[in-house]
Parts: structure tokens; sequence; C-alpha cells
């Protein structure tokens, strides 16, 4: 089995003066490997694959995608929370139980928590893989719609939630704005679960 091995080498560096130069290299060779490297060349008309770049990140990219994800299980129940306590609170909530009370204002810290922590990591995530093109435009769609839940829990929380003990009309819009904000967390969500790029 080495025997033909070092029978091709052989022969292929002891060629004598017709030895051939193979296009890509300056080097000469004898004709038995000229003949192997002809074999093996790619045409010219093949289409080459292009690579993909490799991109680096900083170390802490893992981490800090394993807390936004932790942050973003936290906030189904949340949420339902939330949505019972609110319900309680709606029609009057001088009347509503003191759980209630008590579970939205707790609800509320803890979604503004959550929210603030998912904003800054997947913020800084977003900032660090910039130049990935894999998955850019599902990253950008979920960043958008996260935004913008930020902003309306915002709104809802700093904006109307002291004017809806007083007023039914800012109730329902308090209301109005936390579902919507909901729905809009819960769609940038199942962009980054449902969405698959190649």
């Amino acid at each position: 089995m080495i025997a033909p091995v070092v029978l091709m080498l052989a022969l292929s560096f002891s060629a004598p003066a017709d030895t051939t130069r193979f296009r890509g290299s300056d080097s000469a060779v004898g004709p038995v490997a000229s003949a192997l490297v002809a074999a093996v060349q790619i045409p010219d008309d093949t289409v080459r694959r292009q690579r993909r770049k490799s991109i680096e990140v900083s170390e802490w990219y893992e981490r800090r995608l394993r807390i936004h994800r932790y942050g973003s299980y936290a906030i189904y129940p949340l949420f339902a929370v939330q949505a019972v306590a609110g319900n309680q609170l709606f029609q009057d909530p001088k009347l509503a139980p003191e759980w209630a009370k008590t579970t939205h204002r707790i609800g509320a810290t803890g979604l503004a928590t959550a929210f603030t922590l998912n904003t800054v990591t997947g913020l800084w995530n977003l900032w660090d893989s910039r130049e990935v093109e894999q998955g850019r435009a599902r990253r950008y769609v979920h960043a958008l719609l996260m935004l913008a839940s930020d902003a309306g829990f915002t709104y809802a929380g700093v904006r109307l939630s002291d004017q809806a003990e007083n007023s039914f009309d800012k109730r329902k819009e308090h209301r109005t704005w936390a579902y919507g904000s909901m729905a809009t967390a819960l769609t940038g969500i199942g962009v980054m679960t449902l969405w698959k790029e190649n």
C-alpha cells in the first residue's frame, strides 16, 4: 500500500527538464505530479461557495442572553397576576380587596424590573451582534416590538396609574394600554421563538 505512494513521489521529484509549471504556483513539478494536480483542479466556471464571515462577540454575550431569557420567562406569570389583580381593581379601586391592590403594585414593580433588565441586556446584545447577518431582521423586529411594549407600559404606569384611581375613563385607558403592551410584548417574544431564519 505504501509502495505506490513512495513510487509516485519518487517519480514526481526525479523529473527531468520537461517539468511543467501549474497555474498559481512558481514551483516546478514532475509530469506525474502535474497530471495529479490537473486531475484535482477545479474548473474555472465552478461557482465557489463563500464561507460565512466569523464574527466575534464579547464573552459576556452568552451570560447576558441567559439573563435575558430568564427575564422573559418571568414575564408570563407577571402578566397573569397583573390581569387578575387589575380586573379586581377595575370597577372601583376603593372597594377592591386589599390583596388586589398589593398584588397589583408588586406585579407592576416586577414587570418594571423584568422589562428594564431585558431592555438593557437585549439592546447590549443587539449592539454586540450588529455585524452578524444571520437572524438580523428577526432581532431588529423583536427589539422594536419590545421597545414599543416598554413605552406602552411606562405610559400606563407612570402617566395613568394615579389618574386611574379616581376616574373610570382613565382606568379604561390604563387597561387598554396595559393589555396592548402585553400583546405587543408577547408578539415580540413570538417573533424570537417562532421566526426561524436560515
